[in-house]
């Protein structure tokens, strides 16, 4: 198939034949935004996601040559409260395995989920953030709608708080367990460490990697519904500059004629 592009109110859209092509697509493009930024920036704040969805971005991105690492300041979107960093459902582990350990990154500032005091890592983590001033986010959409761990129900779209501790609804405690990282999704933990909606949406340029049939729902809600904190991915209709990466399996509920999706809420580009 060839590569479809549409919008849906302010939302870059990209349709790719396969999940790899769609990470690829997706760490082209955050290449091409960091080499921008480094030639009128000393330091370059990036947010990284992690989770199944992300990683054939983060694979093609690490391998790509021209990334000015060195200038590179990385954070992280979320992380579980109280799981062993060294479990292999760890958002730590993840972003030592596929990015920290794979590239000389000047410095990366990590979620401590094991914090005694969690409120007061949450401050000073935002204070970290907000030195850093990140001006890309590389993140997906949970099957539940959420961004981060922003769920249905404690997603705020004026949350007064740059970071929080935040409950887990069971839909997406389920979708960890069945992308593998738990046996069970009542071994999933039920509070997380995010970075909230608002700070999410501050951040300039947005890349999402959202691939595979699990995520088909979603992606037709996310396009159709009322902008909602019900569900939390339709408020990226409103960023002035976000890209979704799709495959044929993330839009196969999507009805697409000639390459533009069908609703009045779209225009071909």
């Amino acid at each position: 198939m060839d590569i479809i592009r549409f919008k849906v109110d302010a939302l870059n859209v990209e349709v790719h034949p396969n999940s790899k092509s769609c990470g690829h697509a997706a760490a082209e493009n955050a290449s091409q935004a960091i080499s921008k930024l480094c030639k009128i920036q000393d330091v370059v704040g990036v947010v990284f996601a992690t989770g199944a969805s992300q990683m054939n971005t983060l694979d093609s991105l690490v391998n790509r040559q021209e990334v000015c690492w060195d200038k590179i300041v990385g954070f992280h979107l979320d992380e579980y409260v109280d799981l062993d960093q060294d479990h292999p459902a760890s958002f730590r582990k993840y972003l030592r395995q596929n990015l920290t350990s794979r590239v000389p990154i000047r410095k990366f500032f990590e979620i401590d989920g094991n914090a005694p005091d969690p409120d007061s890592f949450c401050l000073a983590y935002a204070e970290q953030l907000r030195e850093a001033d990140p001006q890309l986010c590389l993140l997906g959409i949970g099957e539940n709608g959420h961004l981060a761990f922003n769920d249905p129900g404690v997603a705020n779209f004026q949350d007064p708080c740059e970071m929080k501790a935040a409950l887990l609804d069971s839909a997406c405690r389920k979708q960890q367990a069945a992308e593998g990282w738990f046996q069970t999704w009542e071994d999933v933990p039920d509070r997380a460490l995010t970075l909230t909606i608002p700070t999410i949406m501050h951040i300039p340029k947005l890349i999402l990697s959202v691939p595979g049939q699990r995520k088909a729902e979603i992606v037709r809600r996310t396009f159709h519904e009322a902008i909602s904190e019900q569900c939390p991915a339709t408020i990226l209709r409103t960023h002035p500059d976000a890209t979704l990466f799709l495959d044929s399996e993330s839009a196969a509920q999507l009805n697409l004629e000639d390459g533009v999706l069908s609703t009045d809420a779209t225009r071909k580009v």
